[in-house]
């Protein structure tokens, strides 16, 4: 065994996986970006007050953050999720409104590893920050959706509801702290544990004993606000009217705090119950002025990109995409020639590749089968001599002799035009 492997939560991506990452990501920005939406890079790390925002009854905050002091005696934190850097970028750079964006890269959660769930992961989503108008919510919700059908899923179900205002969910926590304080003796200690916490967790909790005490829970639709009742209302109608199913979730709450008025999680139905979450959003208007900027509300979501590949292997959709090269060129004159020629053919469009070590033809021929080329250009001291080369057909052995000058034409017919 190595001396040194990856940490536990953690694992290298290898080809041909890492190239369907990228890929993923690609099909998000072509999702996103012809509604507006450009790439935002925040640092992987923060000081650490801006991620205690999040909440301070939450596990990220409690128990999950990589948190430490740097050497300059300054207390900062792997990012553990990425709308509290946007809204931190947004209030140091007071961009013009609405600022809407998109992000791909890592978070960092001191989490149990499990299917789908490491402590280094994934996501991709879009913040918008500025208006308030509950179509703008569709539009978010919209976009993910849209998404997962580009990807091939068919078995995605989007579950919505509203927290309301920060009254409303003070409220509705009050009177869930009530409940649930009555039913102390059938509960699990983690959920009694939760409880202290925050009480709209508990209704997260998939223990058998807490079951009961959550299925008889007080809904968070009787606690409404009118203006919150009248946001819910335009959300969802809104949904309807472009065709984006969905199913209002009286239990959907989501982990951080600062969630208000709409929150949205997307389930996937192909995926084990315990770890069918592939992402979800909702509205954070509170968060910009928590980080000291003026009141601005906001609206967005996050994907996570394992738990949607999985989805994806489970309905057998988004395949990775094809990383063999077109051309193997085959040099047994010492390898200067296939230097010339891989350098030409890439500068043109054409994915190619070459043997090493001035090995036998033979050798370099195997090495062009097993790299899934579709034709081999060879090059001996015959034709190195006469500007030729041999073109063959990798998968019927069939070849031709022509020009080098002519090669890109002749690839061109034999493959079509480069992509």
């Amino acid at each position: 065994m190595p001396e040194f492997q990856t940490s536990p939560g953690t694992r290298d991506i290898l080809p041909p996986d890492a190239a369907r990452w990228r890929a993923l990501t690609g099909e998000f920005a072509a999702v996103v970006e012809p509604a507006g939406y450009r790439a935002i890079v925040p640092p992987m790390f923060e000081d650490l007050g801006v991620f205690l925002r999040l909440g301070e009854a939450t596990d990220v905050v409690t128990k999950e953050m990589y948190d430490f002091e740097d050497k300059g005696g300054r207390r900062v934190a792997l990012r553990p999720e990425h709308t509290a850097s946007v809204c931190r970028a947004f209030v140091q750079h007071r961009p013009v409104e609405p600022w809407k964006v998109w992000y791909s890269g890592p978070n960092f959660r001191y989490e149990k590893p499990q299917a789908g769930r490491y402590r280094q992961f994934d996501q991709v989503g879009i913040e918008v920050l500025g208006p308030d108008d509950p179509l703008l919510d569709v539009e978010v919700i919209s976009l993910a959706w849209d998404f997962f059908v580009g990807l091939g899923l068919r078995g995605v179900e989007l579950r919505v509801n509203s927290l309301g205002d920060a009254g409303d969910r003070q409220r509705y926590a009050d009177e869930l702290a009530r409940h649930f304080g009555g039913h102390r003796a059938e509960m699990s200690a983690a959920a009694l544990e939760t409880l202290e916490r925050n009480p709209l967790r508990v209704l997260d909790s998939k223990r058998p004993e807490d079951a009961a005490a959550i299925v008889s829970a007080p809904s968070m639709r009787d606690h409404l606000s009118r203006a919150a009742v009248e946001h819910f209302a335009a959300v969802t109608a809104g949904l309807a009217e472009i065709g984006v199913p969905h199913r209002i979730d009286d239990r959907l709450v989501r982990g951080l705090d600062y969630y208000r008025r709409t929150t949205f999680e997307f389930v996937a139905t192909a995926l084990p119950g315990a770890q069918d979450a592939i992402g979800g959003g909702g509205r954070y208007d509170g968060l910009v002025a928590d980080l000291g900027g003026p009141e601005t509300p906001g609206v967005g979501f996050a994907l996570g990109v394992d738990r949607t590949l999985l989805a994806c292997d489970a309905e057998g959709c988004f395949a990775a995409p094809d990383g063999e090269v077109e051309v193997f060129v085959v040099d047994t004159t010492g390898g200067s020639v296939a230097m010339h020629i891989t350098r030409e053919l890439r500068r043109i469009g054409r994915s190619a590749d070459r043997a090493w070590d001035a090995r036998s033809m033979k050798a370099q021929m195997k090495a062009a089968d097993r790299s899934g080329a579709r034709v081999a250009v060879i090059v001996g001291s015959d034709e190195a001599a006469g500007g030729t080369c041999i073109v063959r057909n990798l998968g019927d052995s069939q070849q031709t002799t022509i020009a080098r000058s002519d090669l890109p034409a002749h690839l061109d017919a034999v493959l079509g035009s480069p992509a």
